[in-house]
């Protein structure tokens, strides 16, 4: 985030140097330089803190790296002559404020970040959430048009923003982290959903981004992002963040360890294709964790389990678990040859998913047969994954392609396996069980899906590793809120006798975000219009009614007058402070002995130093 002012480039003899990337010039700040003894020489450790002006190449534009490292420049917390919106958009902020005090949020933020801090870390939690963004630039527009968490509702300014963000620390996030779990349900046996993904990361010089194996690839470097989601509570437990080069599989270990360090012990774990492997079992095993893993992909084996049972369950009653219209079966196995326990292995099908996987299976197939006519009479090559169904024939003179045959077997056997799916568990339970907690991993899964997508948050633009940070832990806070939101929304659903569209989080909020207060000729806000009979359908499923609006609409009207008030006797001290200046600049003219032009050279000096 690059402030919006100039200063003065610091002259740091071998300090400082500059970097071109596209048409920008950045400033860079040397560290230290460390020695590496496979090169035979000092590297450099260095920070982007800025880009230098367009106009003046001893003058820059700085970055919260700068803050860091150079003190920054005094700035405003707010803008001069700032007002707010006619319209004060009341809806979701009442939402989230009552979900906020039912987990206690701000007095365990007040604990660590103190009260000042805490209103604007709660107001930048909402912002993330309402306005699916996290950029501190457009902080302060939603400010203007919202109610807020700060004291007095004061808008603070993009810059002040920045300042909080790359000012928070290590034993603020992790104090709160801590709390937060300490405080979560230890003693029943909970399912722990743990899901992970890449954010690319359009930034200055951060320790953990790294060119890895990113699930969105842009060409950026990535960080990889995890949540541990309490699947029986819904509950977010807590995050962690860690170099992009490494795989998810690798770094489930070091997971469950801190899960045991938040003091989880009666604990199963409900994992993605993505964390099916020999050692992560065999180290669930050791550490007495029971497991609920989705078996990744088509493999040997779990073909051979499909085929086995084939034809013994689908379309039998017993079999059948209606809620999910799927039929399951459950038969013992070991995972491989060398496993020492007996697993259960739970195998599904579903008509609905067998039609889906057959057309895409066709339209592939389709695709394929398109392109190989294109190549027909041509000298190309082409990649084992039309080799594998298709058999070409080639001139082998000259390596023309003459036709291309389907490998009908291999394609019948793929078509043969469409609708099939195994979920393998170290407990013993049935195949509805199995399945009924593994869907339980759908409010984590939509918490990712949220995070990308809503929060906004498929890159994070920072400067800092402190800015990163801190982002991170605003987002799960945020994530806190916004799985309260899901799954009440979704209970208050499943009591409808239709699935209206506006019940989901998004189209929540846009509704949430009609509800006004309006100001009036006489100053004051007032509700504009009742409340809608889709937005008290949507109010009841957080137990709240228009009465409650109104009721809140008060308080909130109180803080706003409050703060009117102050922001009027601020502008009658700025007035009062520049008549006194003038007075005093008049007088000092008039003892100079000074010329008019050696004044004015003085005036317009100090102009441009300030």
């Amino acid at each position: 985030m690059y402030l919006n002012f100039e200063v003065d480039i610091p002259k740091i003899p071998g300090k400082i140097n500059y970097v071109k990337k596209g048409g920008t010039v950045y400033v860079r700040y040397v560290l230290e330089r460390v020695y590496h003894p496979e090169k035979k020489y000092n590297v450099p450790e260095q920070r982007i803190i800025g880009k230098r002006s367009e106009n003046n190449p001893d003058r820059m534009l700085p970055n919260e790296t700068f803050v860091k490292y150079f003190g920054g420049q005094e700035m405003p917390e707010q803008k001069a002559g700032q007002t707010r919106s006619s319209c004060l958009r009341i809806g979701t902020f009442l939402v989230i404020q009552k979900i906020l005090n039912r987990y206690k949020l701000p007095e365990i933020l007040e604990k660590y970040l103190g009260k000042k801090e805490t209103g604007l870390f709660l107001d930048l939690a909402a912002y993330s959430l309402i306005s699916e963004n996290n950029a501190a630039q457009y902080y302060p527009s939603y400010a203007y048009s919202h109610p807020l968490f700060t004291k007095q509702m004061h808008i603070y300014s993009d810059s002040k923003v920045s300042d909080f963000l790359a000012g928070l620390t290590d034993d603020q996030r992790i104090g709160f982290v801590n709390e937060w779990n300490e405080n979560r349900d230890h003693r029943e046996k909970i399912y722990i959903s743990y899901d992970s993904t890449n954010k690319n990361c359009q930034a200055g010089d951060l320790r953990f981004v790294e060119f890895g194996h990113p699930k969105d690839d842009r060409g950026l470097p990535v960080f990889n992002y995890s949540i541990a989601y309490d699947t029986y509570n819904k509950e977010p437990l807590f995050y962690e963040q860690y170099p992009g080069s490494i795989v998810d599989i690798s770094q489930l270990q070091y997971m469950l360890k801190k899960a045991e360090g938040y003091g989880y012990k009666k604990v199963g774990f409900i994992l993605d294709r993505g964390y099916f492997g020999r050692e992560n079992i065999r180290y669930m095993d050791e550490c007495g964790y029971d497991f609920v893993i989705m078996v990744k992909g088509m493999s040997e084996s779990v073909r051979r389990v499909i085929l086995e049972n084939k034809g013994e369950f689908e379309n039998i009653r017993k079999y059948n678990i209606r809620k999910y219209k799927t039929f399951g079966k459950t038969i013992r196995k070991k995972l491989y040859i060398s496993d020492e326990k007996e697993r259960y292995f739970h195998i599904y099908y579903s008509d609905q998913k067998a039609c889906a996987e057959h057309e895409q299976i066709e339209a592939k197939i389709d695709r394929m047969t398109k392109y190989l006519n294109s190549l027909k009479g041509e000298k190309a090559t082409v990649g084992d994954g039309y080799k594998k169904y298709f058999k070409l024939e080639i001139y082998e003179d000259d390596g023309t392609i003459i036709c291309a045959r389907e490998r009908t077997e291999v394609i019948q056997e793929e078509i043969d396996l469409c609708g099939y799916f195994v979920i393998v568990t170290s407990k013993q339970m049935t195949a509805e069980e199995a399945l009924e907690l593994y869907k339980s991993r759908d409010v984590s899964e939509k918490l990712f899906r949220g995070d990308k997508s809503y929060l906004e948050n498929r890159s994070l633009r920072v400067q800092s590793d402190e800015a990163a940070n801190a982002k991170i832990f605003v987002e799960f806070v945020a994530l806190i809120v916004r799985s309260r939101m899901y799954v009440m929304l979704k209970d208050e659903m499943e009591k409808l006798d239709k699935n209206p569209n506006y019940m989901t989080i998004p189209a929540a909020i846009r509704e949430l975000e009609k509800i006004e207060l309006v100001r009036q000729t006489d100053g004051k806000y007032r509700m504009d219009h009742a409340v809608t009979a889709t937005q008290k359908i949507i109010l009841k499923a957080f137990d709240m009614d228009a009465e409650q609006i109104q009721k809140q609409e008060e308080t909130v009207l109180k803080v706003k007058e409050k703060y009117d008030s102050e922001m009027m006797k601020l502008k009658d001290l700025y007035a009062k402070r520049n008549e006194e200046k003038k007075k005093e600049l008049l007088k000092a003219v008039e003892n100079s002995t000074k010329t008019y032009e050696e004044i004015m050279a003085f005036i317009c000096s100090e102009g441009e130093i300030n």
